[in-house]
């Protein structure tokens, strides 16, 4: 197992089709290489510093909820192994072994399916200045942390880097994708979430919220991009939680609550993190993929 830290990918043999925040996409032909890096990006800011075993982390967790959630809906993961990958790839192992996947070739969806659960960050302080969240009435007497009474459905746009996701109406999101995807997507999101929720309480983890990414495939809409890691929910632990501030978390908000300790400005360039933050970062990061899946980084 390759332990180094990999901020970018330079695999000169293949054909990049996207850098994304994280992850770098390669073409294959039939099919894509998805490879997660250990960048992190925090209010939509990539820091110039990785976070240690991340990629490996993110691929690990998303791999064992597609398998969780096949019953649900299907995903777009062929394989992890990198022995069964393209020949192409071969010279490229050692950086892709543990944090890599080939996937179907889905058309994205340009909608970010956001589930919360509970109430926090960007959702928060809409409920604080309106009452509502994305448009969603919510009662009077919330604090922040405080579980919702059902978990509610607040679509954003998929910005390009640098930009910031914009949430937006239902009405809006139907307008966007369409009636019938809509509908689908927004069910699936809800129950997939509940479904994911239940299990991790078992862990003594709490899914405060999540996002999720769809596209079509064979004509079908499946479930795409990762799936419920820390890069894309707020995990909290169980034995910590208490409603009325900000919680204890297993993932990048550790990162987002130091940026806003020092005043950071949410743009570009990025301050430099502290070893300690990204010391205990990466810990986070380890804990939630032991935690969820018994499984540990070598």
């Amino acid at each position: 197992m390759n332990n180094k830290t990999l901020l970018q990918t330079n695999f000169k043999k293949l054909k990049l089709t996207k850098k994304g925040k994280v992850r770098d996409i390669y073409d294959l032909g039939d099919t894509f290489l998805m490879v997660s890096s250990d960048r992190l990006s925090a209010f939509d800011v990539i820091m110039d510093q990785g976070i240690p075993g991340k990629g490996r982390v993110l691929t690990q967790i998303s791999a064992f909820w597609f398998k969780f959630m096949e019953d649900e809906i299907e995903n777009h993961l062929i394989t992890t192994n990198v022995d069964e990958y393209p020949a192409i790839c071969d010279e490229y192992k050692e950086d892709l072994v543990g944090r890599s996947m080939v996937v179907k070739k889905a058309e994205l969806i340009p909608l970010e399916c956001i589930v919360r659960g509970y109430i926090s960050g960007s959702g928060w302080k809409d409920y604080v200045k309106n009452g509502t969240i994305c448009g969603i009435k919510l009662p009077d007497d919330l604090v922040e942390s405080d579980k919702l009474p059902e978990p509610i459905f607040t679509p954003s746009t998929k910005a390009e880097i640098g930009n910031h996701d914009e949430n937006i109406s239902e009405e809006k999101a139907r307008n966007l994708i369409g009636k019938e995807a809509f509908d689908f997507i927004k069910q699936k999101t809800i129950s997939i979430y509940k479904k994911a929720s239940e299990f991790a309480l078992s862990k003594g983890i709490i899914i405060a919220d999540t996002k999720m990414e769809f596209g079509y495939f064979d004509g079908k809409i499946i479930l795409i991009d990762e799936l419920l890691t820390p890069d894309s929910s707020r995990f909290w632990p169980v034995n910590s939680y208490k409603p009325g501030g900000a919680q204890k978390s297993f993932d990048k908000q550790y990162v987002r609550d130091y940026l806003l300790s020092i005043n950071f400005n949410k743009k570009p360039p990025a301050p430099k993190l502290p070893d300690d933050v990204i010391r205990n970062t990466s810990i986070k990061y380890k804990e939630a993929l032991y935690n969820l899946t018994g499984m540990e980084l070598d």
